[in-house]
């Protein structure tokens, strides 16, 4: 089904007297919380950015999109849309059920019809979609760690979109932009995603763009999940605004995206194309390594830089969207303006700051030229990524118990608290364990909970510029990349993997612990009955035996200097 550019695309909402019988209703129907990811994909569902989708993908449309980008009519697909649920919910419906879904604080948004209950092969979702099975992709670590481990599916019943309090008057309806464009008398229309701040070679690039196309410009940023470690989308937003006047007013507007991006590379850029085409863009510019996640495990990117430029061309006329090259911009200097890469004239200087030089010059408190930035965008970045040494950090202490963590990690808080500049506290195991976890036993699911527990708190720390010291055992991968993932988006992580060995943990067995463990009191003791999954990239490993408290704590002493996170 075709839609003109201008036309009004279908969206999932019920009259609104139907939304208040279901409304009513949903007291007696099973209620799922929605993910924030889920939430996002609801959104789009409802407002037809996700057209032709009536829902949350059924099983025999989900094996087609894994398999071959289609849904099980052939038309073109290429990301999964789920709604991934725990093993407990899934045995409480079944076929036909009316599930409600709402979002955080309890909200019903829509009623879900379950038509599709099933358990897939998350391994073979990550190869096909993806390109491999490594959770150093964020998408795959999300499928393998975060989603729960059963797909639901079926048509999708929307009573009301989810409420946002920032940045109202940016955020617009596929149909409310295509009303936008055909007021303006709009024909032509380029689209710019991007999850980063713009500078000026995004400005020339954007410029370029629309000439070339003889179209007006979208800038049409991704305000919902990006990659972790990504700006905040508040301080880009606050970027955008500071820029945007820069543009013609006349040739130029900006509206956020919701979309919970999956960085998957080819597949993600034809996904954008369709999504803009839904919101009644004509050309669309897809970027080197569009929507690239970066490096895999062998430290090699996951795509080719130009991979997802060839599998948008192949399949331009059925995305019904244009694709315009995205140019490598650089810096001129003799020109003094920007150009294409390949277009620099021959004996010229070039100049350019990559993504982690500028991190560096924000994180030293460096100049950042005006060749490079506008000063409105710099002043906001500096806002929220002030000088290393003034931000907030966690330092996370891992190894088994009796390794000696919560004695260093007591060391090191007296020493920092004797710098003194940023105040410090101590997330001690034991201690979160009286404070905050007292509920919770000692299995696999409530060792991550309160794990989970202790990296959420840490991260207000750091978020709020103080210093979080955390000295768990955390024995599992997936839940230190989560804390991991949870404080980087304030501030620095540093994982201290204090490596003393079993052999040595028994001999200094205060607590008797070990023991009870040999003989079978305590089960799933870690090191013992249950695994420590040793970390394989931590900023510091300490060996303790022999080895005076003093002098491990100074290690990492050394190793906050060296990152520039406090001075000597």
């Amino acid at each position: 089904m075709k839609i003109s550019s201008h036309a009004p695309i279908p969206e999932l909402f019920v009259p609104e007297a139907e939304a208040e019988r279901l409304k009513n209703a949903a007291g007696d129907m099973p209620s799922w919380d929605l993910t924030a990811r889920q939430a996002c994909d609801l959104e789009l569902l409802m407002n037809g950015g996700f057209f032709p989708l009536q829902g949350f993908l059924t099983e025999a449309d989900y094996n087609g999109v894994v398999e071959n980008m289609r849904l099980a009519d052939g038309t073109l697909w290429p990301m999964p849309v789920t709604l991934d649920v725990s093993e407990k919910f899934a045995g409480s419906v079944t076929h036909g059920s009316q599930i409600a879904l709402r979002d955080a604080e309890g909200v019903i948004l829509a009623v879900m019809t379950v038509s599709d209950k099933w358990t897939p092969d998350k391994a073979k979702e990550a190869i096909k979609v993806f390109g491999a099975d490594d959770q150093a992709h964020p998408a795959v670590n999300y499928l393998h760690n975060i989603a729960g481990p059963v797909y639901l599916g079926g048509k999708i019943e929307g009573l009301q979109a989810p409420v946002h309090y920032d940045f109202k008057a940016r955020r617009d309806t596929p149909n409310e932009l295509r009303a936008y464009f055909k007021k303006l008398g709009w024909e032509k229309v380029v689209a710019f995603q991007t999850r980063n701040p713009l500078h000026r070679a995004h400005q020339e690039l954007t410029f370029r763009a629309a000439r070339e196309a003889q179209a007006n410009l979208l800038i049409h940023p991704t305000v919902g999940m990006t990659k972790p470690g990504d700006v905040d989308h508040f301080t880009r937003v606050r970027c955008y605004e500071a820029v945007i006047d820069k543009y013609p007013a006349s040739t130029t507007t900006m509206s956020l995206l919701g979309l919970a991006m999956r960085m998957g590379g080819p597949r993600e850029a034809v996904w954008h194309g369709l999504i803009r085409k839904n919101h009644g863009v004509t050309h669309f510019i897809v970027g080197r390594d569009h929507a690239g996640p970066g490096k895999n495990s062998q430290g090699q990117d996951f795509y080719g830089p130009y991979d997802a430029q060839a599998l948008f061309k192949s399949l331009e006329d059925e995305i019904g969207v244009k694709m315009v090259d995205f140019k490598h911009m650089v810096y001129v200097q003799e020109k003094a303006q920007y150009y294409p890469a390949n277009e620099v004239p021959e004996g010229c200087t070039v100049l350019d700051i990559s993504g982690t030089e500028l991190r560096r010059r924000l994180r030293e408190g460096l100049d950042i030229p005006e060749w490079f930035s506008f000063p409105e965008v710099v002043a906001q970045l500096r806002k929220t990524s002030p000088a290393r040494d003034k931000q907030g950090f966690t330092v996370f202490f891992t190894g088994l118990s009796g390794s000696g963590k919560s004695t260093i990690a007591n060391a090191l808080m007296v020493k920092l608290m004797e710098m003194g500049g940023r105040p410090t506290t101590l997330l001690d195991g034991d201690v979160v364990r009286k404070h905050l976890s007292s509920e919770l036993g000692f299995s696999k699911e409530h060792r991550d909970i309160n794990i989970r527990r202790i990296g959420y708190v840490a991260s207000e720390i750091t978020k709020n510029g103080g210093i979080a010291i955390c000295a768990p055992i955390a024995p599992y991968t997936a839940t230190r990349r989560a804390v991991r993932e949870m404080v980087e988006a304030y501030g620095a992580f540093i994982e201290v993997h204090v490596a003393t060995s079993v052999e040595d943990c028994e001999k200094r067995d205060r607590k008797g612990l070990y023991k009870l463990a040999r003989e079978g009191k305590i089960k799933e003791f870690t090191g013992i009955s249950d695994p420590y999954e040793v970390p394989v990239n931590a900023e510091l490993v300490l060996q303790t035996t022999g080895i005076e408290v003093d002098h491990c704590a100074h290690q990492v002493i050394l190793k906050l200097e060296s990152m520039g996170l406090i001075k000597g």
